[in-house]
């Protein structure tokens, strides 16, 4: 997308962000708790995962059936270990937030309470809604992945890809195609960047988006696509875990 064509729409842009806003309903964060240890295999792992609404479960109503325990039970039946798993996200959070609001939570618990072999970020959407150049959202990412392996010893942070904003059914047009065209972009240079290095990675996921397997508010996943996301990042970190 042009500037110049994202110029001459701006106007109309800006109405349908507003009008969409308006009338998507609120939906709350999943219900549940926020960590836990599953499997019985001989060895453990551990797993952080951390973002934005997406991580917290909004658009289901318990963590069952959002993403961070379904990966860590899917991870768990996959390698054969016992996984200990914990989720810190919270709704609305850019990737620079997201750093910020993991540094205070992380700060605030006793010293050497904090444990993760891997961790898994989910962030993106924001940056795209906030309108946050793609550079400044890498930027971010890298220094959050920076601190979780300096300052915490995590081994490897797998960075989700964002998802297809183009197919987000609560968008109208063309507020969904230019959300949508951003969104990609951004993806491309996390992308980039994560091939640049050995201890980060972009998770490989295709996902297909429709009213059947999203929330009712047409822009938070549904039961059916956080299974998928859930069991695509498992297989990620099996993999990594094989190595």
């Amino acid at each position: 997308m042009s500037l110049t064509a994202k110029l001459l729409l701006s106007p109309l842009l800006v109405a349908q962000a507003l009008l969409a806003r308006s009338r998507l309903p609120r939906l709350p964060e999943a219900e549940g708790e926020r960590a836990g240890s599953v499997g019985d295999g001989p060895l453990e792992v551990s797993v952080l995962i951390a973002g934005d609404s997406s991580a917290a479960g909004v658009g289901v109503e318990h963590q069952r059936d959002a993403l961070a325990l379904p990966v860590a039970q899917t991870l768990a039946a996959l390698s054969g270990r016992r996984v200990h798993w914990r989720l810190h996200a919270r709704s609305g959070l850019t990737t620079a937030q997201m750093h910020e609001h993991l540094a205070r939570e992380l700060a605030a618990e006793p010293a050497g309470a904090f444990a993760a072999d891997f961790a898994v970020i989910v962030t993106g959407v924001n940056d795209v809604v906030d309108q946050v150049p793609s550079r400044r959202a890498v930027a971010a990412r890298e220094a959050l992945a920076n601190r979780l392996r300096n300052a915490h010893g995590v081994r490897h942070v797998a960075f989700a890809p964002l998802p297809p904003v183009h197919h987000f059914p609560g968008l109208p047009q063309p507020l969904r195609w230019i959300a949508g065209a951003d969104a990609r972009r951004h993806d491309r240079a996390l992308a980039e960047w994560a091939a640049t290095r050995g201890d980060v990675s972009h998770v490989p996921l295709e996902l297909v988006l429709n009213r059947g397997v999203m929330a009712p508010d047409g822009f938070h996943p549904g039961v059916r696509a956080y299974r998928q996301v859930a069991h695509d990042i498992a297989i990620h970190l099996a993999s990594l875990m094989a190595r």
